[in-house]
């Protein structure tokens, strides 16, 4: 019989109360973010940060401590042809609006206003982005709406695993995935590309390019293993985690394409496939 437990995380600290929404998706962060940026695509939960609960935010914007910047390349290594526009960009300071109201004609106001939340946009999804490979995505900057509910599980004990019913949960935000042209993506991010590099550059990295992160995160996710029947869970103390300690190992991006469940897996990764080809 299916029940409902905590939430995933990868600190021992309590989760919080039952009746507070589950950390952000993800997802859009990469379909809609690295889909551009697009579209809420993974709508997974963000792992806390080890050994500590996610911080409120404040009302300044949280900066995330950036990897040490890498030597200069020799230029880009997938530059990024610039789409010509009309209307000048805003500064990054000021691009909230604009970049809102954007997204909001590309993917319709309603599904927009249910799932991004507009404050730093460009800055937080770069962030995101950016932490996609790594043991965690700070919460702080999410630009994305809580996915409501907890995670479906089934079994228990050494048979705890993830439900199937678990992948229903994501179905607002997969429908956004199928719905959304990748190439109408694609010219949103092209247009908007010097806002998402000077994020990049204002995040710790001088000499670094976005749009090569971007296509290494993509790839990142692409390579996200295909676990061979039922994901199981362990539950040491409040906080769920994976029985497997190859896909405990797994990355804060890997392992949200795992919580989606197979079917939305394969969707998601058929999206960026197409993005990854447009992003040359």
């Amino acid at each position: 019989m299916e029940r409902q437990e905590p939430t995933f995380g990868d600190g021992a600290r309590p989760a919080p109360p039952r009746e507070t929404r589950s950390p952000p998706p993800l997802a859009a962060v990469v379909v809609v973010i690295v889909a551009l940026i697009a579209a809420a695509a993974i709508a997974a939960y963000f792992f806390w940060p080890r050994g500590a609960p996610p911080p409120p935010p404040g009302p300044e914007r949280a900066t995330v401590p950036a990897a040490p910047a890498l030597p200069a390349a020799k230029g880009p290594q997938h530059p990024l042809e610039a789409e010509a526009t009309d209307q000048p960009l805003p500064t990054l300071k000021e691009s909230d609006g604009p970049v809102a109201a954007a997204l909001s004609a590309l993917i319709g106001s309603d599904a927009f206003g249910r799932v991004f939340l507009t404050e730093n946009l460009v800055r937080n999804i770069v962030a995101t982005v950016d932490n996609l490979p790594r043991d965690s995505v700070a919460r702080r900057v999410n630009p994305l709406q809580p996915v409501p509910g907890l995670p479906a599980t089934t079994g228990k004990g050494s048979s705890l695993a993830l439900a199937p019913a678990n992948s229903a949960r994501y179905a607002a935000y997969m429908r956004l995935v199928d719905g959304v042209s990748a190439d109408k993506l694609v010219s949103f991010y092209r247009r908007h590309y010097p806002l998402f590099q000077e994020a990049y550059v204002e995040l710790g990295y001088p000499n670094g390019y976005f749009n090569d992160r971007l296509v290494e995160v993509v790839d990142h996710l692409l390579d996200t293993p295909e676990p061979a029947g039922p994901i199981r869970l362990t539950q040491p103390k409040v906080l769920y985690e994976f029985a497997d300690p190859q896909l405990e190992e797994l990355s804060a991006g890997q392992k949200m394409m795992l919580r989606i469940g197979k079917d939305n897996r394969e969707r998601v990764k058929a999206k960026l496939r197409e993005i990854r080809a447009a992003l040359h």
